[in-house]
């Protein structure tokens, strides 16, 4: 007699463990995926007619409760339902809700998939300092220190990304040689705008 359902399984597995959901889910009860790919049409093949299912996208960070989740639910989904599902995912971070399931591909690639970005920059980013001529403790050290204390400022910070990026820079100074590189033709906007244009495909792929 389950009120809520929480499937957090590899996709590839989702066949066998929903099946052997499906004696337990009764119609009253709550079921919220987190599983990628795994759209709300699949997940309601595998529970009674009407069953409430939400289906939530979660990022790396939830594992020290400073994630993000994007969810959508079916129509069966009620005030009460949303609320509890709200709950349940904020023991994990911030929670959206959104109401086109299509908008998941794209969350998807932006924030699921998003801290591989933001590892990779710290990778990047100490390559280039040792290659400056940096030794390699210190620039891992300020790479990682640089982008973690960054975060931290933007996410206490009143001000948009774009604003903190302009009182960094000063004019002819070294950050504006950087970012005209960065910024440049095929730099940085161009390969993020890919990347995740990419991702966002690869996303909707996999749900068919």
């Amino acid at each position: 007699k389950a009120a809520v359902i929480v499937v957090a399984v590899k996709p590839q597995d989702a066949a066998s463990v929903m099946a052997a959901l499906k004696p337990v889910a009764r119609k009253s009860t709550l079921i919220v995926s987190i599983m990628a790919g795994r759209t709300l049409g699949f997940l309601q093949d595998f529970a009674p007619a009407g069953t409430p299912v939400v289906r939530a996208m979660p990022n790396l960070p939830a594992a020290i409760g400073r994630g993000i989740t994007v969810a959508v639910g079916n129509r069966h989904v009620a005030s009460g339902d949303r609320k509890l599902a709200t709950e349940l995912l904020e023991a994990c971070g911030v929670v959206d809700w959104v109401t086109d399931e299509k908008l998941l591909d794209a969350v998807t690639a932006v924030s699921g998939s998003g801290p591989a970005y933001v590892f990779l920059l710290v990778e990047t980013l100490t390559a280039a300092a040792i290659a400056a001529g940096l030794p390699a403790a210190l620039a891992a050290r300020l790479a990682r220190e640089t982008i973690a204390g960054s975060g931290e400022l933007l996410r206490g910070s009143k001000l948009d990304a774009a604003t903190l990026r302009k009182n960094v820079t000063s004019p002819g100074g070294t950050t504006a040689a950087a970012l005209d590189v960065l910024l440049g033709p095929g730099g940085f906007e161009n390969l993020l705008e890919t990347a995740v244009a990419k991702a966002t495909r690869r996303s909707r792929d996999r749900a068919g």
